[in-house]
């Protein structure tokens, strides 16, 4: 009887214990303080310019979801009436780092942005709603960064850090799953370095906290109230499997997000390809790890370092290298401008030699084209008599940003058609070249002007190889 009491004694004296050490309203409490900072994102997509031919299917999408609002590839894509520019509005979310409105989202959200607009979680019945733009972004990563077009003060969500994060601690994933706003869910943390190249250069955390499409974007914040992931992808073979970017590679690039726009990679100017089992064989290595160089850039950075064909790389800045995809994952997250020790194998021996990495070459995102193509669009003339079309001369700059074929005459641009407009409905495009107006040849803006007329016009324009003759009616 008395080990009986003593057992009841220390049962209930431990309850009481781990009872303390759960707060009733931790989550609560949580919600509070981060909820304020947290906005859902949508997004207006011109389906006439961004899709005109539909989706492509991507195989990714039988194994993984990525929370693109707007439907993964093989979707039906929206079908757009006579009168729509814009298209459906899109639903994801965000997070504001800064009380000037500066917002984190996942750059897959954003991507094919014509417009984007938040919407912060406020008791109004609509809450607060503002037009944003698009700072910089990072398809590699998945991070875009926002600005919120407005003078006031913003609640901020804090900055933790990942480094700390440990297997089985808890969290709290916020979201707009679905169109639904301002929605929490807990977990914990299922697997920290959760590494799925397919999807992300950068390991992943992964929570089985409910996050479903619509959460993409989203904080994935620890018990004090700290962002530690940006939720980004889930397994959709699977419940409880999601998928968080770290938020220490977050912060590391926000500064080139906030000055360029963009991020500055690494570069040291090599092809490289995977050790086969031949090249092990041939070049008598002790293993398959490692990038084998197969060429090197004249006068680039490998080669004033002395690298060679043949060569294979098994470390680079003290990181070890296992294949082709590691060294091009430390070479791009090297600082621009600093030297790297690199250890390689050749003919047998292992050499130590120093490369300083330079800036590598960039191909703009959708997000630079897009917003270049808005300023070409805000300079060109519209055509008179409301035909519905903006012009511009020809340039180098805009054939290379419209992709013009290199035979293409170096006449005026069509660089906008309103949609339902004449010019729509009697077939102009964006990309026309116009190359004469009522039978008399045009070689730029003044001309198209002055020789249109009200009432009925033939227009014999270029599009790709094709010419052909438009006839508007008005």
């Amino acid at each position: 009887m008395k080990k009986l009491v003593l057992f009841l004694t220390l049962f209930l004296s431990t309850g009481a214990t781990l009872a303390q050490n759960l707060p009733e309203n931790l989550f609560t409490d949580l919600d509070k303080k981060i909820s304020p900072a947290v906005v859902s994102i949508s997004i207006g997509i011109n389906f006439r310019s961004q899709f005109p031919q539909g989706y492509a299917r991507d195989p990714l999408f039988d194994l993984f979801e990525q929370f693109m609002p707007y439907g993964p590839p093989g979707a039906q894509p929206y079908q757009q009436g006579p009168d729509e520019d814009v298209g459906p509005q899109a639903i994801g979310t965000g997070f504001i780092i800064d009380p000037s409105g500066l917002v984190i989202t996942n750059y897959h959200v954003i991507e094919q942005a014509d417009t984007v607009t938040v919407h912060l979680n406020t008791d109004q019945k609509d809450g607060d709603k503002y037009e944003a733009t698009v700072v910089g972004g990072d398809k590699r990563t998945d991070i875009a960064l926002l600005q919120i077009k407005a003078k006031r003060i913003f609640p901020v969500a804090p900055l933790g850090d990942s480094k700390s994060v440990q297997r089985g601690q808890w969290v709290a994933a916020f979201g707009n799953p679905y169109g639904h706003e301002c929605t929490i869910t807990k977990g914990i943390i299922s697997a920290i370095g959760r590494r799925i190249r397919d999807l992300n250069a950068i390991p992943f955390l992964q929570t089985d906290a409910a996050i479903n499409p619509g959460n993409s974007g989203g904080p994935l914040v620890n018990t004090k109230g700290e962002v530690i992931g940006v939720n980004s992808a889930i397994d959709a073979r699977a419940q409880g499997i999601g998928f968080a970017i770290p938020i220490d590679h977050v912060k590391s690039i926000l500064p080139n997000l906030k000055k360029y726009g963009k991020v500055i990679r690494g570069f040291i100017g090599v092809q490289i390809g995977s050790v086969t089992r031949q090249a092990q064989n041939a070049l008598n290595l002790p293993n398959n790890k490692g990038a084998l160089i197969v060429g090197v850039q004249p006068n680039g950075a490998a080669d004033k370092a002395g690298m060679k064909p043949y060569d294979v790389i098994t470390k680079f800045g003290g990181t070890s290298v296992d294949s082709a995809d590691d060294l091009v994952d430390a070479v791009k997250d090297h600082p621009v401008g600093q030297s790297a020790p690199v250890e390689v194998i050749r003919s047998g021996k292992r050499k130590t030699l120093t490369v300083r990495v330079d800036e590598g070459p960039t191909e703009k995102s959708r997000i630079t084209r897009r917003q270049q193509m808005k300023k070409f669009k805000d300079e060109a003339n519209p055509a008179p008599f409301k035909l519905g079309f903006k012009i511009l001369d020809y340039s180098v700059d805009l054939a290379k940003e419209m992709k013009l074929p290199a035979n293409s005459a170096q006449g005026p641009v069509i660089v906008e058609v309103e949609s339902g407009s004449p010019a729509a409905q009697n077939g102009l495009r964006v990309g026309d070249i116009i190359l004469d107006v009522n039978q008399t040849p045009v070689k730029n803006q003044k001309g198209v002007m002055q020789n249109l007329k009200k009432g009925s016009n033939i227009l014999r324009v270029q599009h790709g190889d094709q010419v052909s003759l438009v006839f508007l009616e008005i």
